[in-house]
């Protein structure tokens, strides 16, 4: 008897996330027809190349909004997305436009295959975890409201309402991950850490808001990757899972790492490379996930921060992206 032969639609294949999970779905020898619509934050000239030497991988240039079918397939893993906040926050519409009403085009795609000859794919939805909004203590369960404290936040969170409201009503099967800030190599240099050591490629200084205070949990793309890769092996269905890289520290502290290893040498004076004087609206004071519902099946972290940052600096150091 042969092995079943996984069939995945990973949207979003070129981004930074979606590049990790499209690496491991083609690694572990899954058939991935991978779909992006190109935007400034592809990652075009590496990973499609990378991507387009399996055989195992189709790819097609297409906005999810536009959409009108899709191939047979085990899973829809949606990372097509906006996700800077804030771009979110100087344009809203980008972000309404790709992260609604591209996954209310999803849904509607799978809610219209007929299920006479093969069984429908399960919606696997990248969230974030921007949708609870902050939290000074404690940390956010799957249980908790949503509370998202900006445009892009707002829109992660109405799509993940849709998918809920899709399963309820049309029955269709889904899982919902909404991880902590995801760091690796190959981001975009609009996040935190590749802008900053392009900032300083340029000897500009490094702009933190609110004084460097608000706190973030740091998750390597890899983990994020490999959770993904857990959910379908194990074959959960109906679920939201938190994905915590259980890594916490105040922004501040990790440009002060980012100081350290650019230079390559501690107690390096920062008021010399980081600008303090700006404050953002709908900023969020921490985020922080309880992901003890995923580890309990057997997923764990492998990535740590303080390891992999020297690696991931040096790459941005000696790669100017534009």
């Amino acid at each position: 008897m042969h092995k079943e032969q996984k069939i995945v639609c990973i949207t979003g294949c070129l981004g930074f996330i979606g590049s990790y999970v499209t690496r491991r779905a083609l690694q572990k020898g899954w058939f991935v027809f991978g779909v992006d619509k190109i935007t400034s934050v592809s990652n075009v000239g590496n990973s499609l190349e990378e991507f387009s030497k399996f055989e195992n991988f189709k790819f097609i240039k297409e906005d999810i909004v536009m959409l009108r079918s899709l191939i047979d397939c085990d899973y829809i893993i949606n990372l097509a997305a906006e996700s800077h906040v804030e771009n979110s926050i100087t344009n809203s519409s980008t972000f309404m436009h790709s992260n609604i009403l591209g996954v209310e085009n999803l849904l509607n795609i799978i809610k219209n295959k007929s299920s006479d000859s093969i069984k429908r794919p399960v919606f696997l939805q990248i969230s974030t975890d921007e949708v609870y909004g902050d939290i000074q203590k404690g940390a956010h369960t799957e249980e908790d409201l949503l509370k998202p404290s900006n445009p892009y936040a707002s829109s992660k969170a109405a799509a993940d309402l849709m998918v809920l409201a899709w399963s309820r009503t049309y029955d269709l099967e889904y899982i919902i991950l909404r991880p902590t800030n995801n760091y690796g190599i190959g981001q975009y240099p609009e996040k935190l850490i590749p802008l900053s050591v392009k900032n300083l490629n340029r000897g500009k200084k490094i702009r933190l808001h609110n004084q460097g205070s608000p706190v973030r949990t740091w998750l390597h793309a890899e983990d994020t990757a490999e959770a993904v890769i857990h959910i379908i092996e194990n074959e959960f269905k109906n679920e939201i899972f938190n994905i915590s890289g259980n890594y916490e520290q105040s922004n501040l502290i990790t440009v002060n790492k980012i100081l350290n290893n650019y230079f390559e040498e501690d107690n390096i004076n920062p008021t010399k490379h980081i600008d303090l004087s700006f404050s953002r609206q709908g900023q969020d004071v921490r985020y922080s996930l309880d992901d003890s519902k995923l580890r309990a099946t057997g997923w764990k972290k492998k990535r740590d921060f303080d390891s992999e940052i020297k690696n991931i600096v040096s790459f941005y150091k000696n790669s100017f992206i534009w």
